[in-house]
């Protein structure tokens, strides 16, 4: 059974934008990138929002041949290999290959989904992740947080939710980002 996995760059008081929407001071240096993209190797299926999917389809088309990073060539890689599902009522049609759009977050598909997958799952995005969270769907989190204060913006985990969690590792890279990687209990 493939594991649903919510993984987000946040601040350390816990946002993952400020109050202006930008998520800048998150912008992973290569030794982080290179770490996000070995723990997404295994993810055979993206599920996203609207605003997030915008956000990630730049995947698609970023230029790899150039003089870009290895990690940004590897990420857009990687990206790319696999499915992608937009939850949006607003959305029309997909910008990028292997995506299909659903208009409503169903849990017993995203269930069905997990057990019959042979690859893990990530899901992207704050609200999204955080409805998920709620319904009790997500298996783990992986938590970058950033050594910036932001002061306010849109939370990387949702209010008024109850889960236990169990550290399963930790890193510190030398940025002063802190991995931090929880499964969440029943």
């Amino acid at each position: 059974m493939a594991r649903l996995i919510y993984s987000a760059l946040a601040s350390l008081d816990g946002y993952v934008e400020d109050a202006q929407g930008g998520f800048g001071w998150a912008a992973p240096d290569d030794e982080v990138h290179a770490f996000v993209n070995e723990l997404e190797r295994p993810i055979g299926t993206y599920l996203y929002g609207r605003r997030m999917y915008e956000t990630m389809v730049y995947w698609e088309t970023v230029d790899t041949s150039g003089d870009q990073p290895a990690v940004i060539k590897d990420y857009a890689q990687i990206w790319r290999a696999a499915e992608k599902i937009v939850y949006s009522r607003t959305l029309q049609s997909p910008s990028s290959a292997r995506t299909r759009i659903e208009r409503d977050v169903d849990p017993a598909a995203i269930r069905q989904l997990k057990e019959s997958s042979a690859r893990d799952i990530s899901i992207g995005g704050a609200e999204l992740a955080g409805e998920a969270i709620a319904k009790g769907l997500v298996d783990e989190c992986h938590l970058f947080l950033c050594p910036v204060l932001v002061g306010g913006g849109k939370r990387a985990l949702p209010a008024d939710v109850r889960v236990q969690l169990e550290l399963l590792a930790e890193h510190r890279f030398r940025s002063g980002v802190v991995h931090l990687h929880y499964g969440l209990r029943d």
